[in-house]
């Protein structure tokens, strides 16, 4: 594909006109085809968040401490905000990130610099203990970092095994994760007892909240099953929860969280060996658009925890009606028990990916899990109006695959 420069610049109009039509090819989101990526909340909510996103639209968060005080104060009082509803503990902080990858990488160099610092050895390079099911953002952080990961086998709950966990961790173990919920079968992992092996053990634990981070309380505040799993367990070191997925904030938004100042020290990156002096940040990235703390802060304000919970309220009706729906189509089943937003589901006897396959040919962008063979939806408040039509074509597709059982299936990806 050749792209050539223009030597001259386009009309305005002419540009807003292409850029317009360049989403004739995209997935229609707003319709509920698009089983992840997106995260509406009411349209005030959306509307008040892009309003102070372009307020910031220029500043830099990156200089918040030096040139734009007003960034530094939103930014601590989203932290505080967090760290209020996690039950932080005094001496607790953290910090915003641009997202759920970087808020884990950020955990796992902290948790990588304290066992370096514990032991006493710089170039230590210990190993992290995860459920199977754990977002693959730690792998990635691993091969940064060159550390090693134990993926461990989950219970026939669709959980993390804490017997098997303890199992799987030795002396050189410097993190164990667990999810709330994991993204595959949106199931809470028993970040309870995980505390309590962490706690023996001496094991930096990660809570890793960034899909349900800003739901789980709500959820649990109106009555919904939701098990302890934040800084009120004693083992919990670490907590990581997308602003920008059920926080319904603008994107790039997500925080992080220590139970302690020195943990949070150990996240830092610093470097004066350079003409201009100390160069020091906290995150992985240098510049940060202004705008996603300034959004934040008025979505965190406009809503208040009220408002929260309407909308944990709203969502999770709407979770149990597309269960409800899916489950009448013979032999589906529900996979674990998805305790917030994300749900997967499939026949045993059919092949998923061939339903998948035509789920897409009608106009679907099918979410998929690969084990086992499921579909996948990660709800938010515009997948309501979709329910019957989708729900219309998943059995009207498995029906076709029973009927037709060489169908060509897709493979399962998110990337």
């Amino acid at each position: 594909m050749s792209i050539t420069f223009d030597e001259t610049g386009r009309p305005r109009e002419q540009v807003m006109a292409e850029l317009e039509g360049f989403r004739g090819g995209d997935a229609a989101w707003r319709d509920g085809r698009v089983p992840l990526y997106v995260f509406s909340g009411p349209p005030e909510v959306q509307a008040i968040g892009q309003a102070a996103f372009n307020a910031y639209f220029s500043e830099n968060a990156l200089g918040a401490r030096r040139a734009f005080p007003s960034l530094q104060h939103m930014e601590q009082e989203v932290i505080g905000m967090g760290l209020d509803l996690f039950h932080g503990p005094d001496g607790a902080c953290g910090n915003m990130t641009s997202g759920g990858t970087e808020s884990i990488v950020m955990a796992v160099k902290a948790a990588r610099d304290h066992s370096r610092a514990t032991r006493g050895d710089s170039g230590f390079r210990g190993n992290l203990v995860l459920p199977v099911s754990a977002h693959p953002a730690f792998d990635k952080a691993a091969a940064l970092m060159d550390l090693s990961v134990r993926r461990v086998p989950l219970t026939a709950d669709l959980v993390a095994d804490p017997a098997a966990m303890a199992a799987a961790a030795d002396g050189d173990t410097i993190m164990m994760v667990g999810s709330v919920p994991c993204f595959s079968y949106g199931t809470i992992d028993p970040i309870a007892a995980l505390s309590e092996i962490a706690a023996v053990q001496g094991i930096w634990l990660h809570v890793d909240a960034c899909v349900g981070g800003w739901m789980a309380p709500f959820a649990a505040d109106i009555g919904r099953p939701i098990p302890p799993f934040d800084f009120g367990l004693p083992g919990v070191s670490s907590l990581s929860a997308d602003l920008h997925k059920f926080g319904f904030c603008p994107k790039p938004a997500s925080t992080i969280f220590y139970r302690t100042a020195e943990l949070q020290q150990r996240q830092e990156f610093a470097f004066d060996v350079w003409p201009s002096g100390r160069f020091a940040t906290q995150t992985m990235v240098g510049t940060r658009p202004g705008g996603a703390v300034a959004s934040a802060w008025a979505v965190m304000r406009f809503l208040g925890r009220a408002g929260y919970r309407d909308i944990a309220r709203d969502v999770l009706a709407m979770r149990d009606a597309y269960l409800r729906d899916l489950g009448a189509i013979p032999s589906m089943r529900v996979r674990g028990a998805p305790a917030l937003a994300n749900i997967a589901f499939g026949c045993d006897d059919i092949d998923m990916g061939q339903v998948a396959t035509l789920l897409n040919e009608r106009g679907w962008i099918a979410g998929q899990v690969r084990t086992p063979p499921s579909l996948h939806l990660m709800l938010s408040l515009h997948h309501a109006d979709a329910r019957d039509a989708y729900v219309r074509d998943v059995a009207a597709c498995v029906a076709a695959v029973r009927a037709n059982s060489g169908a060509k299936a897709e493979a399962v990806t998110y990337a």
